[in-house]
C-alpha cells in the first residue's frame, strides 16, 4: 500500500524530456499506487480549460496528460490535484477529464496512516510581499472570471508577460524572501494538528526537522523536475513497517 506525491513538473510544449519523463513515471511508478497527489504547477502555465479546444501547442501536451491520468485513475489509483502558482486557472473540466479530484489549497489528510498537511507552498512565502499581493488578487474569483473572459490569444500573451515579470522580480529578491516563513509553517501544522508537512513551490528539495508545540516534526520539500531528474515523496505501508514518508530524486529515464 503506497501513496505518491509530486509537484513542480512545469510541463509545457518546450519541455519534451520532462513531459516524457512524467508519462514514464505515471506508467511505471504510479501504477498500482493507492493515490497520486499532484501538489501544484503540473503545467508551467495554464490559461483556462478552453485551451483544450484549440490547436495551441500546450493543448496537445494537456490531452496527453489527461489520457494518462485518466488511465491511472481507471486502474484504481486516486488522482488528487492542488493548484500551484502557475496553474491556478485549472478548472473542473480538466480535473473531471482526468477523473481526478481538486483539493483546497491546504489540506490535512491521512496518508497510509500518517497525518499530513499538504499544499503547494507559495502561501507560506509571506515575506515576499509583492508576490503575496499578486497571489491574493489571482485567487479572487472575480479577477479569474475577468481573465478567462479575455480572448485566448490575449491570455497567452498575459501568461508570457507574467512569467517574464516574475523572473525579473525574483532576480532582484533576496533568497530568504522567496522561501517559506518558518512561523507560518509551524502555525499551519499546529492548526492542522500534524507533525508532517509536504509541499513544493520553492524548488529547494530537503527534509527539514522542526518542532511544533513541543513535538518533533518534519517538513518535506519536493524538488522541481528538470530534463534529467524528477522528485517525489513515497509513503508506503508494509506488513513489517509503519509508513514513513521518503523524499526521492530519480532519473527521468529510470523512475523508481
Amino acid at each position: 500500500m503506497r501513496t505518491l506525491l509530486v509537484a513542480d513538473m512545469h510541463l509545457s510544449s518546450d519541455t519534451p524530456e520532462v513531459n516524457q519523463g512524467f508519462f514514464r513515471y505515471l506508467e511505471q511508478t504510479a501504477q498500482g499506487a493507492d493515490a497520486l497527489y499532484i501538489l501544484g504547477d503540473l503545467f508551467d502555465a495554464w490559461i483556462g480549460d478552453d485551451l483544450l479546444d484549440t490547436p495551441h501547442p500546450l493543448s496537445a501536451v494537456a490531452h496527453d496528460v489527461i489520457k494518462r491520468l485518466r488511465k491511472l485513475s481507471s486502474n484504481g489509483t486516486a488522482v488528487h490535484f492542488l493548484h500551484g502558482n502557475r496553474d491556478f486557472l485549472i478548472g473542473e473540466r480538466f480535473i473531471n477529464a482526468c477523473q481526478g479530484n481538486l483539493l483546497p489549497e491546504a489540506q490535512a489528510v491521512e496518508l497510509q496512516g500518517v497525518p499530513v498537511v499538504i499544499l503547494h507552498g507559495d502561501s507560506l512565502c509571506t515575506r515576499d510581499e509583492a508576490y503575496m499581493a499578486f497571489r491574493q488578487q489571482s485567487r479572487d474569483p472575480q479577477w479569474q472570471a475577468q481573465i478567462l473572459a479575455l480572448p485566448l490569444e490575449q491570455r497567452v500573451e498575459l501568461a508570457k508577460s507574467l512569467r517574464m515579470q516574475s523572473g525579473d522580480a525574483n532576480a532582484n529578491k533576496a533568497e530568504e524572501i522567496m522561501d517559506v516563513t518558518h512561523d507560518e509553517v509551524v502555525k499551519l501544522m499546529a492548526r492542522c494538528g500534524v507533525s508532517t508537512m509536504i509541499h513544493g513551490h520553492t524548488h529547494r528539495p530537503k527534509v527539514h526537522d522542526l518542532t511544533v508545540e513541543d513535538v518533533p516534526a518534519k517538513r518535506f520539500v519536493l524538488g522541481d523536475w528538470d530534463n534529467q531528474h524528477g522528485w517525489d515523496v513515497l509513503i508506503e505501508q508494509t506488513p513489517e513497517h509503519h509508513a514513513v514518508p521518503v523524499l526521492r530524486q530519480f532519473a527521468l529515464d529510470a523512475p523508481p
